[in-house]
């Protein structure tokens, strides 16, 4: 997008500075930020393990070698979080995004308050795959989007405090979810000037009822139809 191939460039969380700069240079304007998705990061285990909900400390300390997000000690077994029997002594294997996926600075920043991974996090080149190790490791957990839900595994709930919450599409409408977040499309836009009429069409479509239901489709909660009017006026007028 910076460089001008391409028009067009989506993504699951806001630009940085660093990525916006480069363009600013070129263009001598920001990019424009549609809110085109929603989406609930869920946190995932195997379907035949029987927990069934983690506090945000707990998950802290799950995936944080830092703990600065109200996790008080690492925890590494399953036993550590009151599983019995042959659960107690069994190891957690842990599975998340690797370091270049918008997926991964998300859930650093909003689960670990922006802390360090453990270093036995296996990393995974997409969010599939990501359930795909959990579905396939009896004693793994992982974090991925409400969409890429199979057979093989099962979601977990998370205790917020206030309430103790699946993520669900009307919990992240509502925002009490904690992880939902919007999906962008970035697009090159002159201030005062109209897109080209293809690009128009196309973000016309996202934005309406037709495009909407594609979204939910592949697995994504829909913009409510106030945020689809507010993007599409920022991207038509």
């Amino acid at each position: 997008l910076a460089e001008g191939t391409v028009n067009l460039g989506p993504m699951s969380r806001p630009m940085r500075a660093k990525e916006t700069e480069p363009f600013e240079r070129n263009f001598g304007y920001r990019p424009t930020a549609l809110r085109v998705a929603m989406d609930a990061l869920a946190i995932y285990v195997h379907k035949d393990n029987p927990l069934e909900q983690l506090t945000l400390q707990e998950l802290d300390a799950l995936y944080s070698s830092t703990l600065r997000c109200g996790g008080r000690q690492p925890i590494d077994f399953w036993g550590d979080l009151a599983l019995t029997g042959s659960w107690q002594e069994r190891p957690i294997q842990l599975f998340g995004r690797n370091s270049v996926s918008g997926t991964y600075g998300y859930f650093k920043q909003s689960a670990l308050c922006s802390g360090d991974f453990k270093n036995d996090v296996n990393e995974q080149p997409g969010s599939a795959s990501v359930v795909q190790a959990v579905a396939s490791t009896l004693n793994g957990i992982g974090y991925s989007g409400l969409g890429y839900k199979t057979s093989g595994v099962k979601t977990l709930r998370l205790n917020t405090g206030k309430a103790v919450l699946l993520p669900t599409a009307q919990n992240a409408i509502s925002g009490e979810y904690p992880f939902s977040r919007y999906m962008y499309l970035y697009i090159n836009k002159k201030p005062g000037q109209s897109l080209p009429p293809l690009e128009r069409e196309f973000i016309k479509f996202i934005l309406s009822k037709e495009g909407q239901a594609i979204v939910e489709k592949d697995g994504y909660v829909p913009v409510q139809p106030d945020i689809a009017n507010v993007e599409l006026r920022k991207a038509l007028i």
